[in-house]
């Protein structure tokens, strides 16, 4: 299947905090949409890497992506070196999607960052037609470049290049990022407090997506940055 835009997360629900209202908006519009989760988020202080699959799974039918895919990498400490590249390559060339969202560049997990960049070289060298990767199969892959990669903005506030008008798809952004129930805020849960399990931290999401629907005059946005200066057709294209 080829997909127009593949989102590459370093752990499960980063794609949903990050930016499931443009994958609805996208979705809606007849665009292919696929999900790369790169852990499983076995190091959070809530639930386990079991609930969390399943909690992905939940999400991702809310959403409507067309596939998902979780790498198994070890959270914390997965690295930008030849292994992880090649797999992560191997996906891109599969799906080929002409646009990657990934990590933000900098934000408080460190391996939010970590996964921007790897997501960045993975997407350049898969363009690489000397670097050889094959299906299951035994397949001889083609070499593939996204035509962008685009970074949503996570817990630090990072002044965006564009922003996606949600507003029609909040409802269901909001609705995948409670599919993840062990890790946000619930008052009948007996785990462990964390960073993300107090009910403000939902209400710094809905601010924070409110904040980048006041800069563009609607009701919600998602911001994203770009390492490229972006270009237009026509200046009659912008909100």
């Amino acid at each position: 299947m080829k997909l127009d835009i593949l989102v590459m997360a370093a752990h499960p629900d980063d794609a949903e905090l990050g930016c499931s209202g443009t994958i609805c908006a996208e979705i809606a519009k007849g665009k292919k949409v696929g999900i790369l989760d790169f852990t499983r988020g076995e190091l959070g202080t809530r639930g386990t890497p079991e609930i969390r699959l399943a909690e992905s799974a939940e999400a991702t039918k809310i959403l409507g992506v067309h596939t998902r895919e979780n790498l198994g990498f070890r959270d914390g400490f997965f690295v930008n070196d030849e292994e992880h590249l090649m797999k992560i390559i191997k996906v891109i060339r599969r799906y080929q999607p002409e646009v990657v969202l990934a990590n933000a560049i900098d934000d408080r997990h460190p391996d939010h960052g970590k996964g921007s960049a790897l997501a960045v070289d993975a997407c350049f060298k898969s363009g690489l037609r000397m670097i050889e990767t094959f299906e299951e199969d035994g397949t001889l892959q083609a070499a593939w470049r996204p035509k962008n990669v685009f970074h949503y903005i996570q817990d630090r506030y990072i002044s965006p290049d564009f922003i996606v008008d949600i507003s029609a798809f909040w409802d269901k952004k909001e609705a995948s990022i409670r599919a993840f129930r062990s890790q946000f805020y619930d008052p009948s849960s007996s785990e462990p407090s964390s960073y993300l399990s107090s009910p403000e931290f939902l209400e710094f999401i809905e601010s924070r997506s409110r904040e980048f629907g006041h800069a563009i005059g609607v009701k919600y946005g998602e911001g994203f940055t770009s390492y490229r200066k972006l270009g237009v057709n026509s200046v009659l294209e912008f909100l």
